[in-house]
């Protein structure tokens, strides 16, 4: 529809798309005849990255079916490709499961809450984000061993928190939608008394992660200066990787291209980062999904060395939905991330950049810690669960209302349950297809077919 249009078209809009996909198509989950083989859509993945990584890759995605969710956004992409959408699109995150939430401080130092990865964003269909993040909560609420009434509740709740927010931007300014955000504080506030106290001690953990804790934990001193330790496999510097790597080569990424990186900075970002001076550098092996990409750290120094800066430099790769939406608009697959990040969060890291390496890797940088917290998934009871659900579901509207339209949008969801209930049907039936590719996975590991192991 043309940008001239009036809300009360728009509206329409959204509500004559229901003729053709009902709210209720949504429900609806059967793998295809030809669906293609879930074990080979992960080792795909496994070919450009570092070889004597990939069973660690293998061992975190065995650990449960969650986790083997968390690392399986490439076999959801490609199931989605033949689901029902609207037609309406919104940048995406493409792997907006419950973990790929939490808490991170904004430029003001405000502790804010917001979607924290988005290796996989391109603008597409909002309708996917909104089901893996509900079939997250299914799964969830599996591992915590909760009622199917609990469950279920949780997972609805992530679609009404989705339904209620974007139904509030229908009637908020354009910039009232643009700068809303959710900090730490008003979550407490929202919280009953008893559940306050642990969540600001949590907030107080989150709030001591920075640079100088990350100094701490992955640096030590040696003849008068700091360098990152030494923890293989998981933390290795470049003067310790394996003949099978060259540092070299990962070294040029730091410092051939630092001044690649500057330039996709801001000019006040600039001067900032133009104070401190690299250090040392090391590769890192982070999160499931991840693991065996090249990641690697940097320590940077300001003024001495209780002024450090810890700068991640994460490799970016083709996103897991380019075999099902248009390919970006963004050839350098870092600055996908970043400028999707960017449109897609309410306040972004002030190091956000990109760059590129030898042989065409690409990549992105931000800090590595920045007051960064994580909900405690494993210890939510029925009543927490659903309260993060909501918490995520209101979020995830505020990321698709950026960059979509919010009132077409609402229009098609309406004001009642047949949605949430649909996708609720089709976060079951799809956890339940997760758990049949889990075990086509852990199979294929007790065969001998892949590998694993903690390295």
């Amino acid at each position: 529809m043309s940008e001239s249009a009036t809300p009360e078209q728009r509206k329409a809009q959204g509500k004559e798309i229901r003729k053709t996909v009902p709210r209720s198509s949504h429900g609806e989950w059967l793998p295809p005849a030809d669906r293609p083989d879930p074990v080979t859509l992960i080792t795909d993945q496994d070919q450009d990255r570092l070889q004597w990584l990939v069973p660690i890759r293998h061992y975190r995605m065995a650990e449960s079916a969650f986790t083997f969710y968390r690392g399986a956004a490439k076999i959801m992409a490609s199931d989605l490709s033949g689901t029902p959408v609207t037609g309406l699109t919104a940048q995406i995150c493409g792997d907006a499961h419950l973990s790929n939430f939490g808490s991170y401080a904004s430029p003001e130092r405000a502790q804010v809450f917001d979607i924290n990865d988005f290796d996989e964003t391109l603008p597409g269909p909002w309708e996917w984000d909104l089901k893996r993040l509900a079939t997250s909560f299914v799964l969830a609420g599996r591992d915590n061993e909760l009622d199917d009434d609990a469950i279920r509740a949780a997972t609805v709740q992530s679609v009404e928190g989705y339904r209620d927010m974007m139904r509030r931007f229908t009637t908020a300014r354009t910039l009232d939608v643009w700068y809303a955000h959710l900090t730490l504080e008003q979550i407490m506030d929202g919280l009953p008394k008893k559940d306050r106290k642990h969540a600001a001690k949590s907030s107080r953990k989150a709030r001591s992660k920075d640079s100088l804790k990350a100094l701490s934990k992955l640096a030590e001193k040696i003849d008068g200066s700091f360098r990152i330790r030494s923890d293989p496999p998981l933390l290795v510097p470049l003067r310790e990787l394996p003949d099978i790597v060259d540092p070299g080569e990962l070294r040029s990424i730091v410092d051939e291209s630092l001044s690649m990186y500057r330039s996709t900075l801001n000019d006040n970002r600039k001067v900032l980062l133009d104070r401190y001076r690299v250090i040392d550098v090391a590769l890192k092996v982070v999160g499931v999904g991840s693991v065996g990409t090249r990641c690697l750290v940097a320590l940077l120094q300001g003024n001495d060395d209780s002024d450090p800066l810890f700068l991640q430099i994460k490799e970016a790769t083709n996103s897991v939905l380019e075999g099902y939406l248009p390919k970006s608009v963004y050839e350098h697959h870092g600055r996908r991330v970043v400028e999707g990040q960017r449109l897609m969060q309410a306040s972004s890291d002030i190091f956000l950049g990109w760059t590129e390496g030898r042989r065409g890797y690409q990549f992105y940088w931000r800090q590595l810690y920045d007051m960064k917290g994580s909900a405690d998934i494993s210890k939510m009871s029925a009543e927490r669960l659903a309260r993060y659900a909501g918490i995520c579901g209101w979020t995830l509207a505020h990321a698709h209302a950026r960059s979509g339209d919010p009132i077409a949008i609402a229009g098609y969801l309406g004001s009642g349950d047949v949605f949430a209930q649909a996708v609720a049907d089709f976060a079951y039936a799809y956890a339940d297809q997760n758990q049949k590719d889990y075990e086509a996975f852990t199979t294929a590991i007790a065969s001998g077919r892949i590998e694993a192991g903690e390295g």
